[in-house]
């Protein structure tokens, strides 16, 4: 079959690659119909290469159609149409059974010390061969799996896997008051989702970005935009739009790879020159992220706000200004979203016609498997409008 491989940094392929198989009772194989790149795919072209082998397969946000499954899986059959989340979990250890599925005890990385597997995702998370590809195997299908009906385009369900999901917990672990107000820091994917999603649920959202496509998709949902690009100073902006005090919440949708961080940005660089072994060991100890984004989130949130973090950070010495935490107040929530946790709130907007989160205004490029690396850099530099690209095996 054809599938996206990374051979390094910037260096994606679509090669011909191994049909995958049934290994498990619990596994199926899934002939992948429609597939996205994630705003953490471009974690791994550019920055997490260390922890990342010469032809993986990349890619965690595939929806398809059931081609086999193995005998202890019985909740989908041959012919099926499901959505696969991206994390990948059992349904019956005990962080599932709290309904914290990214926690998953069965399925964790414990010699990375990390948490459940991931499809496509470095070593970190358990190396499984990723959804951008032609099949996909798909491991603890007797759970993960989530069937969608017949009839509507792919690009209504596929955000089910990752975008969706994640963009709900953010907007659940930021704790908004009824009537409140939030900012969101990002207007890629799940930022646009995020502010869409609080503004369904009836709250104030201002959103921050400093791209004009972004800007202009936000618009069109009727979120209160701010040009990070024209604003001397975003939290004071906030302020000023909310009585002094600045909003209610606020979500970082933004990560690791901030722009306004170029200290960090070359040390980012620097690390990826080193080989892996001693760039894993020093991401591992003293990494640090990109993170002007986060620190205008933590200025703009008001007294006794509260946090969310859904972009994905990796360092582990990112000084964080505490005094200005503690002296405010300020909670925060973060994490891998729990995919499965948030399906049945999710599906019934997806299958409204009246597409109250405007799913289809989301992917500005439809690209065949064969083009995924155009589709990785026009993305990674933010060209020819690139928000969200969906790709057709």
């Amino acid at each position: 079959m054809k599938a996206l491989t990374w051979h390094g940094r910037r260096d994606v392929r679509v090669d011909e690659v191994p049909d995958p198989t049934i290994q498990q009772p619990t596994d199926a194989i899934i002939k992948v119909t429609t597939t996205a790149i994630c705003g953490s795919d471009l974690h791994l072209y550019e920055i997490l290469g260390p922890f990342i082998e010469d032809g993986d397969i990349l890619g965690h946000e595939p929806m398809g159609v059931v081609e086999e499954v193995g005998n202890e899986v019985t909740q989908i059959s041959p012919g099926d149409r499901v959505v696969i989340p991206f994390n990948i979990s059992c349904g019956h250890c005990f962080m599932c059974d709290q309904k914290l599925y990214a926690q998953c005890e069965t399925t964790q990385v414990r010699d990375q010390g990390m948490g459940a597997s991931l499809f496509g995702y470095t070593r970190l998370y358990g190396q499984v061969p990723g959804g951008q590809a032609e099949f996909l195997r798909v491991p603890q299908a007797q759970f993960g799996p989530i069937k969608v009906p017949e009839g509507a385009p792919d690009e209504r369900f596929v955000y089910l896997s990752d975008v969706l999901p994640t963009a709900w917990q953010a907007v659940e672990y930021a704790a908004i008051p009824d009537g409140g107000s939030v900012t969101v820091f990002g207007l890629g994917p799940i930022g646009q989702m995020s502010a869409r999603i609080a503004r369904h649920r009836g709250h104030r959202v201002i959103a921050v970005d400093g791209v004009p496509e972004r800007l202009a998709m936000a618009r069109r949902h009727d979120i209160h935009v701010l040009d990070a690009q024209a604003c001397e100073d975003v939290p004071a902006a906030v302020r000023d739009l909310t009585d002094g005090r600045g909003t209610d919440s606020v979500i970082d949708a933004v990560g690791m790879e901030a722009h306004g961080s170029p200290g960090a940005q070359i040390a980012q660089g620097l690390t990826s020159l080193l080989p892996d072994a001693a760039a894993g060991a020093l991401m591992k100890k003293v990494g640090v992220d990109r993170l002007a984004a986060l620190y205008q989130a933590i200025e703009t949130v008001r007294r006794g706000g509260t946090l969310s973090i859904s972009g994905v950070y990796g360092g582990v010495a990112d000084p964080l200004p505490m005094l200005q935490m503690f002296d405010k107040g300020v909670q925060l929530r973060m994490g891998q979203a729990h995919v499965k946790r948030w399906i049945d709130d999710l599906m019934p907007l997806v299958t409204d016609d009246a597409d109250p989160l405007g799913v289809g205004d989301l992917a500005t490029h439809r690209l065949p498997l064969d083009a995924a690396p155009y589709g990785y850099e026009i993305f990674q530099k933010k060209k020819d409008g690139a928000i969200k690209v969906l790709l057709s095996p």
